[in-house]
């Protein structure tokens, strides 16, 4: 679907779902989203995700190494759906990617590709993208590609109590570039 040098983004297949579960559902993967999901939460997010590309024709898309064909995790775009938020109904972008991915600049060259994707295929005034203010990596990833920070746009988010480590959430959007 998505080329890029090193990787290719594409729709989620059946067998991906198990090396999922093993490499991108583990403590230290989701050590900022709240840790480890259920078998049943993960089944109901990837339902989720193959109903965002049907409805919407993108999703947090499956990533794939070229050099082996090795899942590595996600790389997407979402319609955020965080009613009472600054970002309540943006579109999103994000990524998950196994431990023996990190920092090897897949997350940054995956975002790359999805960014312009969504500039060329979305009518979208911004893409946003968002984190814990502890999670440093994915803010500089959002930095990398060209996003910015939006102290207007912080939330706290929903899923969590607002005096929970994982509630308090920064921003960064991107503005669809002037041509």
């Amino acid at each position: 679907m998505i080329e890029t040098e090193r990787l290719i983004i594409r729709p989620w297949r059946d067998g991906d779902r198990a090396v999922y579960v093993a490499t991108c559902n583990t403590e230290a993967v989701t050590a900022n989203l709240g840790g480890p999901a259920s078998v049943e939460d993960i089944d109901a997010g990837l339902g989720r995700i193959r109903k965002s590309q049907e409805d919407t024709g993108f999703c947090f898309w499956a990533l794939e190494r070229k050099a082996d064909g090795a899942f590595l995790g996600y790389c997407g775009l979402k319609v955020t759906n965080l009613p009472g938020t600054p970002v309540a109904d943006d579109v999103e972008i994000g990524w998950r990617l196994r431990e023996d991915a990190w920092g090897q600049g897949y997350a940054t060259e995956a975002a790359t590709a999805v960014l312009d994707w969504a500039w060329a295929n979305l009518n979208a005034p911004r893409i946003v993208s968002f984190t814990i203010p502890t999670n440093l990596s994915s803010q500089r990833v959002m930095e990398r590609i060209g996003m910015r920070r939006r102290e207007d746009l912080d939330f706290a988010h929903p899923k969590f109590p607002l005096d929970h480590s994982l509630s308090a959430h920064v921003a960064y959007a991107a503005g669809r570039p002037q041509i």
